[in-house]
């Protein structure tokens, strides 16, 4: 084993789930009114640097996980599922 199932899933909920699981996340390029109107609207949002799509999330995820990760641990790939056949895949063999 190379990592306590248990452990990987708090980490994972700590750090992507409970941060992105029901936000609506938005650019920070986007307009101020656009940002406040955001605000008003709903409850859980998270503005990041980026375009906000699926695959420039999982980057974001991947990072966040693999920064968290024991040292002897190293994040694999991940997945980011958006709908049943929509889905973006980042593998460490390809950023490295």
């Amino acid at each position: 084993m190379v990592i306590d199932f248990s452990d990987l899933k708090k980490l994972v909920n700590q750090h992507v789930v409970d941060l992105f699981d029901h936000s609506v996340v938005i650019s920070s390029r986007a307009s101020q009114p656009d940002i406040e109107r955001v605000e008003q609207m709903f409850e859980k949002f998270y503005v990041v640097d980026y375009q906000p799509t699926c695959e420039n999330l999982v980057i974001d995820m991947a990072d966040r996980i693999r920064t968290q990760l024991p040292a002897h641990v190293s994040l694999f790939s991940l997945r980011l599922v958006e709908t049943a056949t929509s889905y973006a895949e980042w593998f460490a063999a390809d950023n490295q």
